[in-house]
């Protein structure tokens, strides 16, 4: 068999459609492919660009950042003060209650003292 460029090959239109069509679908996910991967590998390239300028603290960064730990750990003590305040506060207002009662207590005992001193002349 010779094969010259004057060689014919005889092939049904529609399995010559389906090749056509074949290499259009694998051209077009062969190229949607590449833009995905590109695409990905920007991203990961910001990324990385980000984190680096990100990690370059310069010293009044830090110095803020120990600045508002010192602030959380102010607050933190204020609360604890704050909540120690409030239970004496309830503390303070029973006993208050506790001491008037005690003291009408001691002026009826006074005015009945009274009233017996009173009665037995």
């Amino acid at each position: 068999m010779k094969i010259s460029e004057n060689t014919s090959v005889s092939m049904p239109v529609k399995n010559m459609l389906m090749i056509i069509a074949g290499v259009v679908a694998g051209v077009f996910a062969y190229t949607e492919l590449t833009a995905r991967l590109v695409s990905l590998e920007t991203s990961r390239e910001l990324f990385e660009n980000d984190l680096l300028k990100k990690s370059e603290q310069v010293p009044t960064d830090q110095e803020q950042h120990f600045l508002i730990e010192d602030l959380y750990k102010s607050v933190e003590k204020m609360e604890e003060t704050q909540e120690m305040n409030m239970t004496n506060k309830v503390n303070i207002e029973f006993l208050r209650e506790q001491l008037d009662k005690a003291l009408a207590d001691v002026e009826d005992l006074k005015d009945k003292v009274r009233a017996n001193g009173n009665g037995a002349h």
